[in-house]
């Protein structure tokens, strides 16, 4: 009974770290600060989206307080004018979650006069769901290597090729924008058992 409950804890572990990646992260605009007026650094929010890599699916939370502040989605001429008078989208009550739903620069001003002016805009570049900053790595061509002196080896001996049965293990190794997997089968049937690993 105990190995049962231990597999199902495992595998809803596991989907629940997938769904994760799979659905995107959710960040707070400016972390403990939210989205105010910052005071004495202009470049505050440039400067808290500087070391994050943004994907379509994350989630942006702006924190503020209803009638005190909103948030724009502008277009970047809008952004760089500080221009409410043309938003793409516009957010009123706070605290509100924006899901980054296309690849491309997002433009977020408040819209309140001189909050934008003073520094209380966002622009985040987001990008296709490749969170370490570069193109994907094509993985190589299996190779078949050559055997030694015409050995032939018969891959699982006498029990031949079978799907595993039997006992899976998982180990997760990860963060929670990167997540790696080695997984085992072990066949419990045969003498010296089956395995097989992937990464």
């Amino acid at each position: 009974m105990g190995g049962k409950i231990g597999t199902a804890t495992l595998f809803v572990f596991l989907v629940a770290n997938l769904l994760q990646g799979a659905f995107g992260v959710t960040y707070t605009v400016g972390d403990s600060t939210g989205w105010v007026v910052p005071t004495g650094n202009d470049d505050f929010y440039d400067d808290w989206a500087d070391n994050k890599i943004f994907a379509v699916g994350d989630v942006l939370v702006f924190n503020f307080t209803t009638g005190q502040h909103d948030v724009l989605e502008v277009t970047e001429a809008d952004y760089d004018n500080c221009n409410a008078a043309n938003p793409i989208s516009n957010v009123t009550n706070g605290p509100t979650r924006i899901t980054l739903d296309r690849t491309g620069d997002h433009y977020f001003i408040c819209g309140f006069p001189g909050h934008c002016a003073a520094g209380q805009k966002l622009n985040v570049e987001v990008r296709n769901g490749n969170r370490n900053g570069t193109a994907p790595t094509p993985r190589p061509s299996p190779t078949t290597p050559a055997t030694p002196s015409g050995m032939t080896y018969t891959v699982g001996d006498s029990t031949g090729w079978r799907v595993p049965t039997g006992n899976m293990i998982f180990m997760m190794i990860g963060t929670t924008t990167r997540i790696s997997m080695l997984g085992m089968f072990y066949c419990s049937t045969s003498p010296r058992g089956n395995m097989m690993s992937w990464r």
